[in-house]
């Protein structure tokens, strides 16, 4: 869970994950509530946490709300830090927005905090210690690439919203999920399946 506190010290939202990184953190119930805030007179602002970010579903909901930046705080030391970097440069890209990946050090975190710009442009990549980021962020620039596209292309935010497909995908009563069935349990994996996967592949 993560809380957002204005200069009061008051608490003006809680968020808890929605996707816990399955099936590693165990008996943690995801969220279902998504958080924005207004910081007056600057913007608004989404909350997403660690995995949630492998899902653009999350993202496009926030930002359908109106997020301009996205915060997303971030403790993990796997292998696959880079494949989340890759993905914070492309969802701000794909949403339009600011995108905080900050990742934390010593209790699990391997660092390598990011701040993305909405054109998908790495602002500052942290190295593996605790560093300041002293950065300034410009909103208008979030609004300008929304107004005429991102680089003065793809206006994807008004593309979705005139798109003409419903995506079954999300209907769970109208959606064949035969395959996604198939796959299997989320559960931990085994010597053994690694060893399948290989010669699967």
């Amino acid at each position: 869970m993560a809380c957002v506190i204005n200069p009061d010290g008051e608490i003006i939202g809680r968020y808890h994950k929605m996707f816990p990184f399955a099936p590693y953190e165990q008996d943690v119930e995801g969220g279902t509530e998504f958080l924005v805030f207004d910081v007056p007179e600057v913007g608004r602002f989404g909350l997403s946490i660690c995995y949630d970010m492998w899902f653009p579903e999350t993202t496009r909901t926030l930002t359908v709300m109106g997020a301009e930046v996205l915060l997303c705080p971030v403790l993990t030391s796997t292998i696959d830090r880079d494949v989340e970097l890759s993905m914070a440069r492309a969802t701000a890209a794909m949403f339009q927005c600011y995108v905080f990946d900050i990742n934390g050090l010593g209790a699990g975190g391997c660092g390598q905090s990011c701040v993305v710009d909405p054109s998908g442009t790495m602002l500052f990549q942290a190295k593996g210690q605790e560093q300041l980021i002293p950065l300034e962020i410009d909103l208008d620039k979030v609004r300008r690439s929304r107004a005429v596209g991102t680089l003065g292309l793809g206006q994807t935010l008004k593309s979705f919203r005139d798109h003409r497909v419903d995506f079954t995908v999300y209907d769970r009563q109208h959606f064949d999920a035969s395959y996604l069935n198939r796959l299997g349990k989320l559960e931990l994996p085994t010597k053994s399946s690694g060893r399948q996967s290989k010669r699967c592949s």
